[in-house]
C-alpha cells in the first residue's frame, strides 16, 4: 500500500475516484467515515492508501467551504447562469444565490445566456456595480468571454442554474471534449428537463469545473440558511453603509438614519437587491441559531 494525496474528482455508486499526480484511482471510504456521519465529496483533498490502481479513502483535508446540495466541497467560485428570456432571470433567486456564496467563502460570478434573444446589458451592468463579475453570453454564436475563461482556469469552479437556461451548453462550449447532454427546455413548463447525472470535476486550464447535476439553483438555496444577522455581510454592496448606520444592529429594513436605505435611494445599492435582502430577510427573522442542523463540514 502506498499512501498519497489527492482530489476525489467524481463521486458515483459509493465510489470516489481521486487525481493524484496525473493518476486516477479508484477508491472506497474507510467504514470510518460513516460511523461518524461523514462522507467524502467531491473536491475534497484526501489522503488514499493506493494499491495499483485502486484504493481507500483513509482521511478527508479540512475543508476550506462546501455545500451540501450539490454536494461539493473546496469551491473557489460559484458560477450562477441565468437566461435573459426563456425562462426570464428571477433576480431574487440570483440574489439568494450570491449571499449564499458569499457566506460559504465562495467567490460568486454571474452569467447571463441568451444575449442574442434579449440584451443582457442592463443585468450585466447592474451585478457588475454590486461588485461581482458579470458576463453576457449569445446562444447563438457560442462566444465565451475571454475574461470568463481566464477565472475558470485557476481554482475549483461549480455552475449552478436552472434546467433550461444553458448551463450544460456553457460548459460544452468552454470545454468541448465535455459532451455534456443539454436537455430541451419544456414549451409546456418553461423550464428544461435535467439531463446530467453524476457529480464530477472536468479539468480546465490549470484548473477544475463542475456542472451541478442533478440539483437545480433551488435546491441549494434551501439547503443553505443564513441567520438575519449575518445576512446583511452577505450582501456586498452593503458593506459600505453598514457602519455608517445610526443604530447598532440596523436592520436596514426601514427607518430614518439607515445608511443602506439613503443608499438605495440615491441609486448607489440597487433597488432589485434591496428588496432580495428584505425578502431573505423576512424568511430567516424567526430562525434561531440552535435550530439549525449542523452541516458536515470539516
Amino acid at each position: 500500500m502506498t499512501e498519497l494525496d489527492g482530489l476525489i474528482i467524481k463521486s458515483t455508486g459509493g465510489f470516489y475516484y481521486v487525481e493524484c499526480g496525473g493518476s486516477v484511482y479508484e477508491c472506497r471510504a474507510r467504514g470510518i467515515f460513516r460511523k461518524e456521519g461523514i462522507s467524502p465529496l467531491v473536491g475534497d483533498i484526501v489522503k488514499i492508501a493506493a494499491d495499483g490502481s485502486s484504493g481507500t479513502v483513509a482521511a478527508i483535508h479540512p475543508r476550506r467551504n462546501c455545500l451540501e446540495r450539490p454536494p461539493l466541497a473546496n469551491i473557489d467560485r460559484l458560477v450562477i447562469t441565468a437566461s435573459v428570456c426563456q425562462p426570464p432571470p428571477d433576480l431574487l433567486g440570483i440574489d439568494k444565490l450570491t449571499a449564499i456564496a458569499e457566506h460559504k467563502g465562495i467567490e460568486p460570478v454571474l452569467v447571463f445566456t441568451k444575449d442574442d434573444i434579449s440584451p443582457a446589458d442592463e443585468l450585466v451592468r447592474l451585478y457588475r456595480r454590486a461588485g461581482f463579475a458579470a458576463f453576457a453570453v449569445s446562444s447563438k454564436t457560442g462566444d465565451v468571454p475571454p475574461e470568463l475563461a481566464a477565472l475558470l482556469s485557476c481554482g475549483v469552479s461549480a455552475f449552478t442554474g436552472n434546467s433550461g437556461v444553458g448551463k450544460s451548453s456553457l460548459l460544452n462550449r468552454l470545454a468541448p471534449g465535455l459532451g455534456l447532454e443539454v436537455g430541451a427546455v419544456s414549451r409546456r413548463l418553461g423550464r428544461g428537463r435535467q439531463t446530467t447525472r453524476t457529480v464530477e470535476l472536468f479539468k480546465f486550464g490549470e484548473g477544475y469545473v463542475a456542472d451541478t447535476p442533478g440539483f437545480s439553483s433551488l435546491d441549494i438555496a434551501r439547503s443553505q440558511v443564513i441567520l438575519a444577522p449575518d445576512l446583511q455581510y452577505a450582501f456586498r454592496d452593503f458593506a459600505p453603509y453598514i457602519e455608517k448606520c445610526r443604530f447598532t444592529g440596523c436592520p436596514h429594513l426601514k427607518g430614518e438614519g439607515c445608511a443602506v436605505l439613503e443608499a438605495v435611494k440615491t441609486g448607489e445599492i440597487a433597488a432589485s437587491r434591496h428588496a432580495s435582502y428584505c425578502a431573505m430577510y423576512d424568511e430567516v427573522k424567526d430562525i434561531k441559531s440552535w435550530e439549525l442542523k449542523k452541516p458536515g463540514a470539516r
